[in-house]
């Protein structure tokens, strides 16, 4: 490499896109992104392609859909072999460096049997190379961090329970046991400028990884009451989870499964009233402002450091969060809400000041455009095209007219609510869904009727999947998942021909994906 070209590569947890571009960016105060959106390119429709983390982040990094690398579950190993941005950016030279979490479960083919590699999800993606630990279930420097400040706590998920400032009962809006200038976002962001400056005297890749504002939902002062909860707008939703349950026998579970006590810690009886929303929802925005501050101070020091200019900046989010909308919280749901998130890439030389691209892009677009940038070879397993045309300037001809996602809903070895509720079998125990401009549809694995979604009517709050007039809209659409899953099937050496002067591999087709 003779020209440097560093690459931050920043991945918020659970950040929802309209916090950025939407209802909630009223209510919320996020400057720095604002700012960098201003300086950058942002794509309004943004989706991951699969849900929850460890999944979202094995497409976001590997450039596969789910149904190629396969690793669908929170646990569900990700094949040591798979390529991805870890394996590829080593080959142009770079050393990928990991602050943070990948939320990687390892082949346990590559490790003894007993390797404490084996006993976590969260560990790090083969190929990086991991400088700061921040784990949501361990985080052993931040704790340590903690507990040298003098910080009190009996067990480790205590540091994620509010503390009454006057020792009674704490509310949901109290603050957190630590300081702001203590807590996990502002220690992982230490630990990165701390250790940052002895790198810029060559090119750099260096994958930043943000637990926040993933629950549990328990903030720092001023963070945790930053926003009033009565002046927030409530949840898009039905007025009863009866009205959201009879849209489909899918969202039975979903709302058995997610109510707001899952978002917190030590609150297992949090009644799911309008208060209780408001409340967590204030905490998630008050987060949400904490991961934006700090997100400033690295901007910042790449523009003081003088490598601003050489950088490409890569923001984006694992996915979204429900929030309360359809009576769910978290992720395992069908709704935009859940896979909708921000991207936003200011690239040294394209076109920046604020251009924001309309064009349908996917999770899996994120490595191959980075790839791209440093001029390493994007390989055939790689189901994500390069977005470095929007970033010149140019909208490609042949690119995409809708998303796709999937959703994993089973336990192997317990089933799961939506196993037991929908009499489910583990390989049938999941979901495909198409976006486009005015659809979405959900299709099953099992012998469930679909879900369709129509932008022009109701939208998500209608099921028009059994309406005569769409039949038309569903077998086309029906056929276009098909379709796409069919020109998708995992091509790691389906490009590959064995000759008699040996293996020679041609180049993937990089039309419309």
């Amino acid at each position: 490499m003779t020209q440097t070209r560093n690459v931050l590569f920043i991945i918020i947890d659970q950040l929802r896109a309209d916090c950025l571009n939407g209802e909630l960016a009223e209510h919320v105060k996020l400057p720095n992104l604002c700012a960098f959106m201003n300086e950058a390119t942002s794509f309004a429709r943004h989706y991951s392609t699969v849900n929850p983390c460890g999944p979202s982040r094995a497409s976001i990094l590997t450039g596969q859909y789910a149904m190629n690398h396969r690793s669908v579950r929170n646990g569900t190993p990700l094949r040591h072999d798979t390529p991805s941005i870890a394996s590829e950016i080593r080959k142009a030279g770079y050393m990928p460096m990991l602050f943070g979490y990948t939320d990687t479960a390892q082949d346990p083919r590559a490790f003894a049997p007993g390797d404490p590699a084996l006993t976590s999800y969260e560990m790090p993606m083969p190929g990086f190379h991991e400088l700061t630990e921040m784990r949501l279930d361990t985080s052993y420097p931040w704790r340590a961090h903690l507990m040298n400040a003098g910080y009190k706590f009996d067990r480790y998920a205590d540091v994620y329970k509010p503390v009454s400032p006057d020792g009674g009962a704490a509310r949901l809006t109290d603050p957190a046991l630590y300081d702001a200038k203590d807590s996990d976002t502002a220690f992982l962001t230490d630990a990165f400028l701390r250790q940052m400056p002895a790198h810029c005297d060559h090119s750099w890749f260096a994958h930043l990884t943000y637990i926040r504002p993933h629950p549990p939902l328990v903030a720092p002062a001023p963070y945790n009451t930053m926003y009033d909860p009565a002046a927030l707008p409530l949840p898009t939703r039905h007025e009863s989870p009866a009205d959201e349950k009879a849209m489909h026998p899918f969202f039975h579970p979903a709302i058995a499964t997610s109510g707001p006590e899952r978002m917190v810690e030590g609150r297992p009886d949090l009644p799911a009233t309008d208060e209780t929303t408001q409340a967590l929802r204030a905490i998630y925005l008050g987060l949400a402002t904490e991961v934006d501050h700090h997100i400033g101070r690295v901007l910042e020091w790449l523009k003081n450091s003088g490598q601003y200019d050489n950088t490409m900046v890569v923001i984006t989010a694992d996915h979204g969060e429900m929030l309360g909308d359809h009576h769910v919280w978290g992720k395992m749901s069908v709704y935009d809400a859940a896979y909708h998130t921000p991207l936003i890439i200011r690239m040294p030389g394209g076109v920046q000041c604020g251009t924001q691209v309309s064009a349908l892009t996917e999770s899996v677009d994120i490595t191959p455009t980075i790839l791209d940038w440093v001029g390493q070879d994007r390989p055939a397993a790689m189901d994500g095209r390069s977005l470095m045309p929007f970033l010149r300037g140019a909208s490609p001809s042949d690119w995409r007219n809708y998303t796709f996602s999937e959703l994993d809903f089973a336990n192997p070895l317990t089933p799961s609510a939506w196993q037991d509720m929908l009499g489910t079998v583990t390989s049938e125990s999941n979901l495909a869904i198409l976006r486009d401009d005015r659809f979405t549809l959900v299709q099953f694995a099992a012998d469930l009727p679909p879900i369709l979604f129509d932008y022009h009517g109701a939208g998500e709050m209608r099921n028009v999947a059994d309406d005569p007039a769409h039949s038309a809209d569903l077998a086309r659409l029906t056929q276009q998942m098909l379709r796409h899953r069919m020109r998708n099937m995992d091509h790691t050496l389906s490009m590959t021909q064995i000759t008699s002067e040996g293996p020679r591999a041609g180049a993937r087709h990089a039309g419309s994906a």
